[in-house]
């Protein structure tokens, strides 16, 4: 018969697998090789640390856009955009007041259906320039018209600007999307993490103003509450490129009312009435909790949602299809949920 090991020796040795449990737990996922060849790129262009500047100089920071462009070069491959989608620039109100829409549009007859594009930034940094890749994308992907918002930035601009001004551009879209081809009809929201906030949050201000609602919502790991305590915050703590400490950083400068679902879309009463949803989130992202729970809290309105996760890939893969196959996989199936939402409303 075994000896029975004595207790303080077992009581030890589930120490250690508890600790060694925990310690693998609070590792972050690994990244694929094709995305860690674009976090590689990024990290030896020598960005600082977006927390510790101030939003003039993290404006000027290498961004991960400029990371695919050097993995692009290094491959000896072309930097420059795929032909097949032309790009202009027209203005939304007058004035101090006006903004710029930047106007993607495939090759064909149109009229095209039409989605907003709302690029990434925390609210703060970057523009459609740095997030041209997605629309133009999109445009040539889905057959479709992107008009992409750069929309007024905190903290000269705080909430609720940039979601005004998102709102205002989706309605000077209804009015005149005849005018650069396009079918006022058939119009969606779509956008990268500040962007994907903001284009549920135009859903939800057209339900509740009564204005025409988009006939789909594409929301790419969007940022929709402010809780920095959850799993993924906590595995993702010090991922590149987003992070907990920069996240902390954007809501300080953004200044968002936390109580307003208009500036955190989780915080609604109910998401009854919105748009059918797409929903892509990252694995190696502080973002993909939130993320999953916005798409379950839509299904539980009642809101038909479509959620798909990618492994190994981080915050901002989307659109980086040109270096990483997942990321085209994304782009692809956005496309596609695009394009069945339009032809539903053909």
């Amino acid at each position: 018969m075994k000896k029975a090991l004595p207790l303080t020796l077992l009581a030890g040795a589930a120490l250690l697998a508890t600790s060694a449990w925990a310690k693998d737990a609070a590792k972050p996922p690994k990244a694929e090789p094709h995305m860690q060849k674009v976090l590689d790129a990024h990290a030896a262009l020598n960005p600082k640390p977006i927390e510790t500047l101030t939003p003039e100089e993290a404006r000027k920071q290498p961004t991960p856009a400029d990371a695919v462009k050097k993995v692009l070069t290094d491959m000896k491959k072309p930097t420059a955009p795929e032909p097949g989608v032309t790009v202009k620039t027209m203005t939304v109100g007058s004035g101090a007041a006006g903004f710029p829409v930047h106007i993607y549009t495939p090759e064909g007859k149109g009229p095209f259906p039409v989605m907003m594009y709302y690029h990434g930034g925390g609210f703060v940094i970057a523009d459609t320039k740095v997030y041209d890749a997605s629309p133009r994308a999109l445009a040539k992907m889905a057959n479709a018209i992107m008009v992409a918002v750069d929309y007024r930035q905190a903290p000269e601009h705080p909430f609720p600007a940039a979601p005004d001004d998102a709102f205002a551009a989706y309605q000077w879209t209804l009015e005149h999307a005849k005018e650069f081809n396009g079918d006022p009809t058939r119009v969606a929201v779509g956008g990268e993490s500040a962007g994907g906030n903001l284009a549920t949050v135009v859903s939800m201000m057209a339900r509740d103003k009564k204005v025409a609602l988009p006939v789909h919502q594409l929301l790419v790991y969007p940022v929709v509450n402010d809780d920095m305590n959850t799993p993924s915050y906590q595995k993702n703590a010090n991922a590149k490129p987003l992070n907990k400490a920069m996240m902390g950083w954007f809501f300080k400068h953004y200044q968002g009312d936390p109580k307003s679902p208009y500036a955190l879309p989780m915080k609604a009463d109910s998401l009854k009435g919105l748009p059918p949803a797409t929903i892509i989130a990252a694995e190696i992202d502080p973002l993909l909790s939130e993320g999953k729970a916005y798409a379950d809290k839509l299904k539980k309105d009642g809101v038909a949602v479509s959620y798909k996760e990618y492994t190994g890939v981080t915050h901002e893969f989307f659109g980086m299809g040109a270096v990483v196959p997942k990321a085209k996989e994304a782009e692809q199936f956005a496309a596609d949920a695009l394009k069945k939402a339009f032809a539903a409303k053909k």
